[in-house]
């Protein structure tokens, strides 16, 4: 009864310290549903293919991941002290954080689901793609005259390389970017960061996925010819591309997405706008918490941010110019959080400070 108590306590803490986050996403999806309704867009809303798909990911395969790993460090690491380590690693407040992480994943499903509702929706809203030009025009001028993803093809155009880059970015991405939100939001450990991090995830999906890519939507190098009419210019970057007909292939899946367009279907993960890369974005901002923790990981993982700002572009995903914005819209919005917080903490001590003095006297 005392650990149910205790547990109870915990996930009723866990749960009000949230209350920012699930307003947040409660505003992002009100919002949301109302901008699809007033301007008859609602057909696109796309909740029910998270409601699928996602508790199975986020409910199931992670959390026993999670538990078979902690089970897997306790025998490996432990002898005498191994009961010890059992009770805290499955302890009350442990128990209380992978629970209320639980709930908040739900609150991101329907934050996703928010999300692909407003972005399957951009080109109606916005009368089609037409930034593409200029964006591509843009890109080329930054590189010498050349699209960019001629140098790279130039060295790299090679079959076996695209499959190692297809795989990284489709399939090792996610689970880097949403395995980092699932650590966050249910681990202990994370808890300083939990907050911050989880409102910047937010903010990255909104800024560079829905306002940015509204103000300026763009289809992509791989698109460019179908919404431009000028079907020459990428035609060697999409031939290169096209024997990738694997599930987790470029080129699979931009056929799945330009297949929900023409048929004006919602679909999971689907949507089209490349400018600019959430996938950058989030990567980048994953690589700054990477070095708040050491030097040496967030070396590591700026390395990652630049083979995935490469990799965009390699696929005919982006242009060059979608990561370097992204990069730019993260690195403003981390330091700014990171400003407000600590000028909060320095508040804070100065309004401790202050009481203590008063009760002094």
């Amino acid at each position: 009864m005392q650990f149910l108590a205790r547990l109870s306590r915990e996930c009723g803490l866990r749960l009000r310290s949230d209350a920012l986050l699930y307003g947040l996403i409660g505003l992002y999806t009100l919002g949301g549903v109302s901008l699809l309704s007033l301007t008859g867009t609602a057909d696109l809303i796309s909740y029910q293919l998270y409601f699928e798909k996602w508790p199975q990911i986020f409910g199931i395969v992670m959390p026993v991941m999670v538990i078979a790993i902690d089970i897997s460090v306790l025998t490996l690491r432990f002898d005498r002290r191994r009961p010890l380590a059992y009770r805290r690693t499955f302890s009350a407040r442990r128990i209380a954080s992978l629970l209320s992480g639980l709930m908040l994943m739900i609150g991101l499903m329907v934050f996703q689901g928010t999300f692909t509702s407003i972005k399957n929706a951009l080109p109606a809203l916005e009368g089609g793609f037409q930034y593409d030009r200029i964006q591509a025009d843009i890109d080329a001028w930054m590189s010498f005259g050349v699209d960019p993803w001629r140098w790279l093809h130039a060295v790299a155009g090679y079959d076996m390389i695209r499959t190692i880059v297809e795989f990284n970015y489709n399939v090792a991405w996610f689970v880097v970017c949403f395995g980092a939100v699932f650590f966050v939001s249910t681990s202990p450990l994370a808890d300083g960061i939990r907050q911050r991090y989880i409102v910047l995830f937010l903010f990255v999906w909104v800024m560079c996925g829905n306002v940015l890519a509204g103000m300026f939507l763009s289809a992509g190098p791989v698109f460019y010819g179908a919404v431009t009419g000028d079907h020459a210019r990428f035609a060697a970057l999409t031939a290169f591309l096209a024997p990738g007909e694997w599930l987790s292939s470029a080129a699979h899946y931009q056929s799945y997405l330009w297949s929900l367009y023409e048929q004006g279907k919602s679909g999971f993960a689907g949507g089209i706008s490349a400018f600019p890369s959430v996938h950058v974005g989030l990567i980048t901002l994953n690589a700054y918490f990477l070095a708040e923790r050491s030097r040496g990981l967030g070396i590591a993982g700026f390395i990652y941010v630049g083979f995935i700002q490469l990799s965009s572009v390699y696929l005919g995903w982006h242009y060059a110019i979608d990561g370097y914005v992204s990069f730019m819209v993260v690195t403003l919005a981390y330091f700014s959080a990171s400003a407000w917080r600590r000028a909060h903490f320095v508040l804070a001590r100065r309004s401790d400070a202050a009481v203590a003095g008063d009760c002094a006297v």
